[in-house]
């Protein structure tokens, strides 16, 4: 007999929430996923074409936030608690967006990975009220914001400071 649809969804759901396990691991789950997505970030980056950082970059910041919704709000409505700790796709997507443009040479992702881990920690106005937002979309929005707050003062870093 093979499960019901509902069930394979529901696994999936649970996958991309929790950026495949990596949400259960402790303590800190959103910083190991921010340090995986860091790694997987600079192994894709070797294989890319010259140029082509900031448009893929772009595309996985996107791509990641859109598909992290649905599942979000499916693994919050089962599990019971409005913002789960478990649920790590939204330090993914902000982790990406606070590399978007970032030169991939470790001291850029160790700064990129400390101000966005900051920024999702403190959440500056009006990061808190993003996640007043419903289901997935209140998830996603506050490391969306937290991603982009640590990408404006790293390029600002990178065109003023860092010649």
């Amino acid at each position: 007999m093979t499960p019901p649809a509902t069930a394979s969804k529901s696994r999936v759901s649970w996958l991309i929430a929790t950026f495949f396990g990596i949400g259960h691991l402790q303590p800190g789950s959103g910083t190991w996923a921010s340090a995986v997505t860091i790694l997987l970030w600079w192994a894709a980056s070797r294989w890319l074409p010259a140029g082509w950082e900031i448009p893929v970059a772009l595309l996985a910041s996107v791509a990641i936030t859109l598909i992290g919704i649905p599942p979000s709000t499916a693994v919050a409505r089962k599990s019971g608690i409005k913002d789960p700790g478990f649920v790590v796709i939204d330090e993914v997507a902000g982790q990406m967006i606070a590399l978007i443009g970032v030169p991939v040479h470790w001291k850029y992702l160790v700064a990129g990975f400390i101000l966005f881990r900051s920024f999702d920690i403190v959440k500056p106005f009006p990061l808190r009220r993003l996640e007043s937002l419903p289901g997935g979309t209140g998830i996603m929005m506050d490391d969306v914001g937290a991603g982009l707050y640590a990408l404006v003062l790293l390029q600002i870093w990178l065109h003023f400071i860092a010649r």
